[in-house]
Parts: C-alpha cells; sequence; structure tokens
C-alpha cells in the first residue's frame, strides 16, 4: 500500500509538469509545483482543472483535487518536504543539472529524485549530484496525464529501494511503470519509435511511397492491433518461425544509417517544420493541423474504455 498525502514536487508547471502533478493529486498525494516562469505560474491551475474535465473528471470533484496542490514561488520552497521531486524542465542538460543542484540543496536527504526526459541520459543529468543512489529517470509519455506509460530509468547508482518506491507510487496513481534496467539514449519507447520513424522517411526519401502512404498503412494495418498486441506478442502468435524467415527476406533491405536521414536535414533547413510551419512531410492547413491534435485528443480518452470492453488476451 502506498501512503496518501505524500508531499511530491514538480518543478515545472508547463504542459508535462501540469499532467505530473494532475495525475499525483487525482491519486491523493500532496503536490507542491513551481515554475521559474511567472505566467506559467498564474495560469497552471486553470490548466490543471481543464485537463481534468477532458478527463471526465466530475465538476464537484475538482476543487478537492486543487486545493491538494500548492504552487510556490521557488524551488526551494517546492522541495522543501518532498517524499518525491519529479523534474519536467526543458530537455537542456545544463539547465536540468542546474535545477537538481539546487534541488539537492534544499530537499530532504531521504527523497528519491527523477528526471522527465524523453531521450537523454539520466546518468548524465543526475552526474554532479553528491548522492546519486536516490537518483532516477521517469519518463512519462505527452500527455501525461492521458498516456499510461511512464518509463522508470535505473542509472549505476540506483539503489533498488528507489526503484521500488517510484514502481509503486505510479502504479498507485494508476499509471503503467515499466523497468529499464540499463540507461540507454531512447529507453525503450523512443528506440522502437524512432526506428519506426527512420524506416518511414527512408521509404519516402527513395520514392517507396509517400508520406500520405505511410501513414495510411500504420493507420490501417499494424496500428490497429498494437494497442493490445506488443511486437514480441506478435511475433509469438505467427510463430518464431515464421519472423525468422521474413526476417532473412527483409532486414538486410531496411534502412542502417547510422545517422540522420539527408531527407529529414533537408526538411528542416528549408524550415518546414510539420503543423506549426504548415510544411512537414505532408502540407497542413492550421484547420486540418488543430483537426488531427482533436481526433488523437478524443482517441486518447476513448481508448481506455475501448480496451476495457475488450475480449481477454490469450495470445501471450
Amino acid at each position: 500500500m502506498v501512503d496518501k498525502n505524500q508531499q511530491i514536487a514538480v518543478i515545472g508547471a508547463g504542459l508535462m509538469g501540469h499532467g505530473i502533478a494532475l495525475t499525483l493529486a487525482r491519486a491523493g498525494q500532496q503536490v507542491a509545483i513551481t515554475d521559474p516562469v511567472a505566467e506559467a505560474r498564474a495560469t497552471v491551475a486553470d490548466r490543471i482543472a481543464a485537463s481534468l474535465r477532458a478527463l471526465g473528471e466530475a465538476e464537484t470533484a475538482i476543487p478537492a483535487m486543487l486545493r491538494r496542490i500548492t504552487i510556490c514561488d521557488s524551488t526551494p520552497g517546492a522541495v522543501r518536504d518532498a517524499r518525491v521531486v519529479f523534474e519536467a524542465a526543458p530537455e537542456k542538460l545544463e539547465l536540468k543539472q542546474a535545477i537538481f543542484a539546487e534541488v539537492e540543496a534544499h530537499a530532504p536527504r531521504d527523497c528519491v529524485l527523477a528526471s522527465n526526459t524523453s531521450v537523454m541520459p539520466i546518468t548524465q543529468i543526475m552526474s554532479k549530484l553528491s548522492d546519486g543512489s536516490r537518483a532516477l529517470g521517469t519518463h512519462w509519455w505527452n500527455p501525461a496525464h492521458m498516456i499510461p506509460l511512464v518509463e522508470v530509468v535505473r542509472t549505476d547508482d540506483t539503489t533498488d529501494a528507489a526503484m521500488e518506491l517510484m514502481m509503486d507510487l505510479l502504479h498507485d496513481a494508476g499509471k503503467t511503470p515499466v523497468r529499464v534496467e540499463k540507461d540507454v539514449p531512447g529507453f525503450i519507447g523512443n528506440r522502437m519509435q524512432h526506428a519506426l520513424w527512420r524506416e518511414a522517411i527512408s521509404m519516402v526519401e527513395h520514392g517507396i511511397c509517400d508520406a500520405e502512404a505511410v501513414d495510411t498503412v500504420v493507420k490501417s494495418c499494424f496500428g490497429r492491433r498494437l494497442a493490445v498486441l506488443g511486437p514480441l506478442e506478435n511475433a509469438d502468435l505467427v510463430g518464431t518461425d515464421l519472423t525468422l524467415d521474413i526476417h532473412n527476406q527483409v532486414l538486410a533491405d531496411l534502412d542502417r544509417r547510422p545517422g540522420p536521414s539527408p531527407y529529414l536535414e533537408q526538411l528542416v533547413a528549408e524550415g518546414r517544420l510539420g503543423m506549426k510551419s504548415g510544411q512537414g512531410f505532408r502540407s497542413w492547413t492550421e484547420q486540418e493541423a488543430q483537426e488531427t491534435r482533436d481526433r488523437v485528443g478524443r482517441h486518447l480518452q476513448r481508448l481506455p474504455g475501448i480496451l476495457d470492453d475488450a475480449p481477454e488476451d490469450k495470445t501471450s
């Protein structure tokens, strides 16, 4: 059993930080959140309330959840009594290291320190701490309050006790934590995701198909299975012998370049930055971009109910 009303600190009140804070407050924890940007502090309560409504939380329950969240003016104030600290700052190594230096100076000596990052090595982020045994990574996926997965990343110094505490806390908050036992770039999810993206970009680059065809194939085919059938479950379902036969035919022809695609580099150099610029792999109007964002949001909201209603998985 995880104690309720523990003091949790969140450093960063942006997109990820507000989602982490509301998830833990919703689970009955006391959360102190701070951000160096005054506007972020001033608006975070309203953004949390809006996200709770989007999750379907009853309007009458939202005030009680907001009362569990204290907005602090400084990092020392936020972490003073913390049992766990989550850092959710931008992906800049020196910034994250500076934050943890301040956290270590003011937080209790036994609190667990967690950095939220998509790909940055946790070992580097925590390298300047005097005590790295309580430090680990937690990769929350965006949006943090809607995606179940959190990757819990161990460094060479992280203790079993710190890992267990974090796993238990996240389980209690309704998340789906997984252990990453080696601190490798991209952890688990982004390594697999970007392996797929690398091949997708390569096919467009080499004229095999256009970007719309790539997206259509994923959405209309194996993407429909992925929420209920992982890749290794699928390999077991079709048989490891068939999987080996396919690999003998196709793997040698897949993109194996160690660096980014020149086509991707060209898009960035030309200012074709995706939805935010109107051009990327595909062309986007602002309306089309917003419709896509809204479609993803609606899908994420419906997905738990869809999966709950699905027949029991008998494939593994």
